[in-house]
């Protein structure tokens, strides 16, 4: 996934995006744009259990 934040200017007023690949998120500051990506980043680079490596659920009756 590419991710970069720019300026733009929405409706004559700047502001910041965060462009995700084709997907463009708008943010009233650029420290606002800079925190999403930083919680995004770090939710990417977060270990992730395989599936088939998961704990079984019990499905009681």
């Amino acid at each position: 996934m590419n991710i970069r934040i720019r300026q733009v200017n929405s409706a004559g007023h700047p502001c910041w995006q965060v462009q995700l690949d084709q997907h463009g998120v708008s943010f009233r500051s650029e420290a606002e744009a800079r925190d999403f990506v930083r919680v995004l980043e770090g939710r990417l680079k977060a270990p992730h259990p395989l599936p088939w490596r998961a704990a079984p659920q019990s499905h009681a009756s």
